[in-house]
C-alpha cells in the first residue's frame, strides 16, 4: 500500500476498524509519521462518544436503527414542553430568589455535589519511565476517564485498559504517543464499568506491552 494511502487510514484505525493485519502495518507507518501520530490523538474525542453510544444502545438494537417520523414528533413536542416547563421554573425561582432576599437578613447556601467524588490514581513504571494519572467519574452508563500520560518513548501507539474484578477489560481510550515528547498528554475516555468494578488500569501499547499500572487504594 502506497504511503498516501496509509495516511487514509489514520481515521479507520483510532476507531478500530482495521482488520489485524491492516492495523499492525498502519502502526509500523505510525513510528514514522507524525502528522498521522497527531491525527489518531485528534481522533479521541470521536471515538470515545462512540463508544460511549455503543455502551448505552442495547444490543438488539441495530446501530444504524433510524427512528420513525411518529416518534421524531413525539420527541419534539415533549422537548417543546420541557422547555415551556423549564421556563415556568425558571420564573418561580426568580420569585423565590426575591423573596428569600427581602425577608431573610443571613442566608445559608447549601454546597452542593453530594454525589461521590471522582476517583483520582497516578503511578510512575520504574522500567519504562511512563507516569500516568487516571481520573474516573462514575455515570449512570459507566464511566467518564481523563488520562494524563507523560512517555517520552514514542513513537508508539497506546491504550488505556481497564480490568474489572471477573478479569474482563475493557478499552476505556487510544492515543499515540509523539516522538521523543516528554510532556504529559491529556486523553479524555470512557468505559461501561463503573470505578467499583474495576481493579486496576493499564497504560499499554497496542501490541500488548503494559507500560505503567495504577491500583486504587
Amino acid at each position: 500500500m502506497r504511503s498516501l494511502e496509509r495516511h487514509r487510514d489514520v481515521g479507520a484505525y483510532a476507531l478500530g476498524v482495521l482488520d489485524e493485519a491492516e492495523a499492525f502495518r498502519f502502526e509500523d507507518h505510525l513510528m514514522e509519521c507524525p502528522n498521522c501520530a497527531v491525527q489518531v490523538t485528534e481522533f479521541g474525542p470521536a471515538t470515545r462518544q462512540l463508544m460511549l453510544y455503543r455502551s448505552a444502545t442495547p444490543r438488539p438494537v441495530h446501530p444504524m436503527a433510524q427512528p420513525s417520523p411518529r416518534m421524531l414528533d413525539r420527541l419534539l413536542t415533549r422537548v417543546a414542553g420541557r422547555r415551556r416547563a423549564g421556563r415556568r421554573r425558571l420564573l418561580l425561582a426568580l420569585a423565590a430568589s426575591v423573596v428569600i432576599a427581602v425577608s431573610a437578613p443571613v442566608l445559608v447556601l447549601a454546597r452542593g455535589g453530594d454525589g461521590p467524588r471522582p476517583l483520582t490514581v497516578e503511578a510512575t513504571d520504574e522500567r519504562s519511565g511512563v507516569w500516568a494519572e487516571v481520573t474516573v467519574e462514575d455515570r449512570d452508563w459507566g464511566s467518564a476517564v481523563e488520562l494524563r500520560v507523560k512517555d517520552a518513548a514514542g513513537p508508539r501507539a497506546c491504550v488505556l485498559v481497564g480490568v474489572a474484578r471477573d478479569g474482563s477489560e475493557d478499552v476505556m481510550t487510544s492515543w499515540a504517543v509523539p516522538r521523543h515528547d516528554a510532556r504529559p498528554n491529556t486523553i479524555p475516555g470512557g468505559s461501561a464499568l463503573h470505578s467499583d468494578d474495576t481493579v486496576r488500569y493499564e497504560v499499554r501499547t497496542t501490541e500488548g506491552e503494559t507500560l505503567v499500572t495504577l491500583r486504587p487504594e
